[in-house]
C-alpha cells in the first residue's frame, strides 16, 4: 500500500480542544461527546486514536472504511490474524485512491482471537505505529474483529504508554468510560473482553523516558 510522509494537517477545532485540555478536565470530559464517532461501534480514546470494529464486509454497500476515511483516519492497525476474516488491503487502496488519498497506512498484528499478544515486546511493537503517528499528526484506527477484547487491550496499554493513563487501572476506567458510549455495549458491556485481557492492561507499564 502507497505510504507517505505529508506535513502535518491542520486538524478541526474540536480535536484543537482535546489537545488542550487539562488533565483534570480530561478526567470529566468525554471525547465522544466533543468529536462525532465515523461509525455506531467506535470510540475515540484520543483525538487522534480510533477504536473501532472490522471496518469491511464484502457486498455491503457503504463500507465503513469510507466513514473511517472522511472522518480523517490515514493509519489502519489490524490485529485479526490472517484468514480470520475476508482482507480488506485491496479495497482500502482502491477507495482511498478514489477519493485521492495517497499516504494511507496499513498496519498487521496478528492476535488469536480473546487472547494475549505473544509477548510484552510485541505489544510495544505494536504501539510504536500510533507513536509514530501522533509525532506526525496523522489519525489511527485499531481494530480486531469486533472492536471489543483486542483492540480494548491495545488501547489501554497506549492510555499507559503514551501518559495519558497513570497506569493500566485508570487506562481500564478510561477505556469503561467510554465503552459506555458504543452501540454494541448493550451486547458487550466489557472492553477488554476477558479477565487475562485486562490483567495484560493492568500490569503494563509504561516504558521510561517515553
Amino acid at each position: 500500500m502507497a505510504t507517505s510522509t505529508l506535513p502535518r494537517p491542520t486538524l478541526p477545532v474540536a480535536q484543537h480542544r482535546i489537545d488542550i485540555l487539562l488533565p483534570q478536565q480530561q478526567q470529566h470530559t468525554s471525547i465522544n461527546a466533543i468529536l462525532k464517532r465515523p461509525i455506531p461501534n467506535s470510540y475515540w480514546a484520543t483525538s487522534l486514536l480510533l477504536a473501532c470494529e472490522y471496518p469491511w464486509c464484502p457486498g455491503v454497500a457503504n463500507q465503513k472504511i469510507e466513514a473511517l476515511l472522511a472522518a480523517g483516519v490515514r493509519t489502519f492497525i489490524d490485529l485479526t490474524e490472517v484468514n480470520e476474516l475476508r482482507a480488506y488491503g485491496s479495497y482500502l487502496s482502491a477507495r482511498a485512491e478514489a477519493m485521492g488519498l495517497t499516504d494511507i497506512e496499513y498496519h498487521r498484528f496478528p492476535i488469536v482471537d480473546r487472547s494475549l499478544p505473544e509477548s510484552v515486546e510485541y505489544m510495544r511493537s505494536i504501539l510504536k505505529v500510533p507513536k509514530d503517528n501522533e509525532q506526525r499528526g496523522r489519525i489511527v484506527a485499531v481494530h480486531c474483529r469486533g472492536g471489543i477484547g483486542r483492540t480494548g487491550m491495545v488501547i489501554g496499554c497506549w492510555l499507559v504508554e503514551s501518559g495519558i493513563a497513570r497506569d493500566g487501572d485508570e487506562a481500564l476506567r478510561m477505556i469503561s468510560k467510554e465503552w459506555q458510549t458504543v452501540e454494541k455495549c448493550r451486547r458487550f458491556p466489557h472492553s477488554p473482553e476477558t479477565g487475562p485481557q485486562f490483567e495484560f492492561v493492568r500490569s503494563y507499564k509504561r516504558l521510561p523516558g517515553r
